[in-house]
């Protein structure tokens, strides 16, 4: 009978504990303080009545309010939504919490509250162990007070708009075991005193400006499982010391400028590594050492864009996903799984690198090079080879010295040649006959020959003498006219005066139309190059102008108003013109920038389909994301003559800034942004995308064009389009998204903001697509298994992290990845 006893006292103890506990939680609330501090919480933030309604009891009746013993425990703002006055009236107003001194958490995660955090929040809530305020549109430094939170475990600020230096005074919070300050705008370096977190767990900088070392104390945190510092521009080797990590789970160090070798031990030690990401980065060394001691299954490991080499001769089909690409591994085909990419390296095969890009390096390197050798490559021994690699060395610099005579003299000689006739030039190229002697201009017969060739009297005759009746403005390449050729076929006309004007603008126009008249760029009918001082281009007439002049138009109204054009041709307008950007950064071969991308180079068609135009700027993009530093050094030199003055750069990262612009434009209905530089309209773009938030689609109100009339579903279009317009606008370039991308997202908006949990914190994913959020509002990372089958399941751990689990991970390569030119 005793276990019998036992048992039933048991169950009676803990029946108790349960009835005791459930009272304490539903007492109402006792204190008249905390009770008028929660009626103006309510009434500074707006809550809706629904949520907490005034004539009920907070502790037990007010949605995300808990309590104990009768006194305000816990606040949880997350998914309420605001009065109509309280969204018009947004602002962080949380000062009544001053007065809840026994709040344990605060949660105001995907709740919109613009402003900074106040210095007595760090100060009054001694109590506090839960801060969550991702999402939220807060701005401005974290005060240096958080740090005397002592109790604070979980500290959660990523996608904010936080700036300035990361405060030494949370390494004060010795019971912090979540730290997340993500995808903020934080600079200078990592706090090395964050050592003395010695039970923090999770550790979350990634997505800011930070620079500088990783701190070699990190290797004191002997708690971590999670370390993500990616997206940063973090310098110098990787620390020896995170080897001294052993439960760490995942580590992300992608995208940085980290240099050296990646330490041998950190892969010997690191026995419970699930994830770890080095990519894109300056590390070397042989990677057949480190890659041998992964032997545990489903292990994901992402090494590519870096400057590892040696001779790979694992079978990598025990790893679940393991990405090499753009290195310089060497040898033959290697036997991998389904999910491992080998591309430019040094294999023999395809999509390698050439011959001479390989040989190359191996020689700087002072390594052996032997595509067809299964023997694995040595370090240098610097010390026993010196000798042998100044004759290399010498040799490499001499052969260098001897190319750049050869190309002085050729470029001398070719200056002398252009003021000579042209016509001895090439048999299959003719001059174009022009008057006087300018520049004697030449235009190859396969780059004319495609188009028609007019008089200039029939550009007279067209425009009725270029008369200002025809004018329709004045371009920055040169003034457009409308006209009427002879059979009665409407063109638009742009005179270049060359006196004023870039000399080649026509020539890279009619270049560009030489590799093919691609649907979303305006038609060219033909040209006029007779004269010297000015060449004229004949386009196809746009019935609806461009954008800028289509948005809104006039009505036969007595009142003269404005009829707005309605979404689906918004949207329809923005996917035309994602695409014509599309062509150019992804099927032109150099990757071209169009470099004017705003409302006035989008033009309309009579049924509102695309056609890019001002296309006198378009130019190669010069960043080649996939050369090696060496062959990057070599071409310093030749890509050294600067642009012309007042330029923008010609880099594809710059057109999707612009193109974010222009949806901005279609969003809002604002005239003017895209093609604007001044002051009020900056700080309207900075003021307009503190309110697009991806958890709350209310905030679209704040700024969608109030002509627009559409329904439920059409709004979450324009909210997935403004999502989209802020990844554009990012200020990295290297973190930007692709067109193709942004074309993808433009042509499923839906997927956007309804697919994917838009509540999840680490952005992982085992299956083999890139998720649409990682895509929006992550690094642009491209999945690494290539499957679409099974998708992340989410989870919130007892640490109060919400995110995904961590067995997997997106690849990205952002929009000009390393380009390090402005907007």
């Amino acid at each position: 009978m005793e276990p019998l006893l036992k048992v039933l006292l048991f169950h009676f103890c803990f029946f108790l504990f349960l009835l005791v506990n459930s009272v304490l939680t539903q007492a109402p609330l006792s204190s008249r303080v905390e009770r008028a501090a929660l009626f103006d919480l309510r009434a500074s933030l707006g809550i809706k009545a629904k949520y907490w309604p005034r004539k009920s009891e907070p502790c037990t009746n007010w949605t995300g309010v808990e309590c104990l013993n009768g006194r305000v425990t816990g606040i949880n703002l997350a998914g309420l939504r605001r009065t109509s006055f309280g969204r018009r009236n947004p602002r962080f107003g949380i000062e009544s919490l001053v007065n809840c001194t026994r709040l344990v958490s605060f949660n105001s995660s995907g709740f919109y509250l613009p402003g900074s955090i106040p210095d007595w929040l760090g100060q009054n809530l001694s109590a506090l162990q839960v801060l969550d305020l991702r999402s939220s549109s807060i701005l401005g430094p974290i005060p240096q007070s958080i740090g005397g939170l002592n109790r604070l475990n979980s500290l959660l600020l990523a996608d904010n708009n936080l700036t300035g230096i990361i405060p030494d005074s949370l390494s004060q919070l010795a019971s912090l075991s979540v730290l997340n300050l993500s995808r903020n705008m934080f600079t200078g370096s990592i706090p090395s005193a964050f050592s003395a977190l010695s039970k923090l767990k999770i550790l979350d900088l990634s997505s800011n400006s930070l620079y500088g070392p990783i701190p070699s104390e990190f290797g004191s945190l002997l708690s971590l499982t999670y370390l993500n510092l990616s997206n940063n521009s973090l310098t110098s080797s990787v620390p020896e010391q995170l080897a001294n990590l052993s439960q760490l789970v995942d580590l992300d160090l992608s995208f940085n400028n980290l240099g050296g070798n990646l330490p041998i031990n950190l892969t010997i030690n690191l026995q419970d590594i699930i994830f770890l990401d080095v990519s894109s980065n300056n590390l070397t060394g042989n990677l057949l050492e480190l890659l041998g001691l992964f032997n545990a299954s489903g292990v994901t490991l992402n090494f590519s864009n870096n400057h590892f080499y040696g001779n790979l001769r694992s079978n990598l089909a025990n790893l679940l996903n393991v990405d090499l690409s753009s290195n310089y591994l060497q040898g033959p085909e290697v036997q991998t799984g389904n999910n491992a990419f080998l591309s430019t390296n040094c294999f023999l095969g395809q999509d390698q690198r050439s011959l001479n890009d390989c040989e190359t390096f191996y020689v700087l390197s002072g390594l052996p090079f032997d595509r067809n050798s299964t023997a694995p490559v040595q370090p240098p021994v610097l010390k026993k080879s010196s000798k042998r690699l100044k004759y290399v060395l010498a040799g490499v610099f001499g052969g260098l010295g001897v190319i750049v005579i050869v190309v002085i003299i050729l470029v001398l000689m070719l200056k002398t040649c252009n003021k000579r006739s042209a016509s001895q030039r090439s048999a299959n190229v003719e001059p174009v006959q022009e008057e006087g002697n300018a520049n004697d201009q030449i235009i190859s017969i396969d780059i004319i020959s495609f188009t028609n060739s007019f008089t200039y009297e029939q550009m007279l005759q067209a425009t009725s003498g270029f008369s200002d009746a025809n004018l329709i403005k004045h371009g920055h390449s040169g003034d457009i006219f409308s006209g009427r050729l002879e059979d009665g076929v409407d063109v638009v006309i742009k005179r270049i005066d060359m006196r004023s004007s870039r000399k080649d603008c026509y020539m890279s126009e009619l270049g560009l139309y030489s590799k093919g008249m691609h649907t979303r760029l305006v038609p060219l009918l033909g040209h006029c190059l007779e004269h010297e001082t000015e060449k004229l281009m004949v386009y196809k007439y746009m019935p609806n102008g461009d954008l800028s002049n289509s948005l809104y138009r006039s009505t036969s109204l007595e009142d003269d108003g404005l009829q707005s054009l309605d979404w689906i041709t918004r949207l329809k307008i923005a996917i035309g013109a994602a695409e014509g950007l599309a062509y150019l950064h992804h099927d032109c071969n150099p990757p071209l920038v169009h470099r004017d991308i705003q409302a006035s180079s989008i033009l309309l068609d009579d049924k509102y389909d695309v056609r890019l135009g001002s296309l006198s700027e378009v130019c190669a993009q010069e960043v080649d994301n996939n050369q090696n530093v060496i062959t990057k050094l070599l071409r310093i030199s030749s890509s050294s003559e600067s642009t012309p003055s007042g330029s923008p750069p010609p880099s594809c990262a710059y057109d999707v800034y612009c193109f974010g612009k222009v949806l901005l434009e279609l969003v809002t209905g604002r005239l003017g942004i895209s093609n604007s530089e001044d002051t009020s309209t900056k700080e309207w773009l900075d003021q307009t995308l503190t309110f697009i938030n991806n958890y709350d689609k209310d905030s679209v109100s704040k700024f969608v064009d109030q002509s627009l009339f559409i329904d439920e579903d059409l709004l979450d279009e324009v909210w997935a389009v403004a999502i989209v317009a802020k990844s554009c606008l990012n200020p990295k370039p290297g973190k930007r998204p692709q067109m193709a991308h942004v074309l993808k997202a433009l042509e499923n908006p839906f997927r956007v903001v309804r697919e994917d949990d838009f509540s999840a914190e680490i952005l992982r994913n085992n299956s083999s697509r890139t998720t649409w959020n990682g895509a929006f509002f992550g690094n642009w990372r491209q999945s690494f298994s290539g499957s679409t089958n099974s998708q992340g399941q989410s989870q919130t751990n007892k640490d109060g992290y919400s995110g995904t689990k961590l067995y997997g991970r997106e690849n990205s390569q952002g929009s000009g990845a390393n380009d390090m030119s402005i907007q």
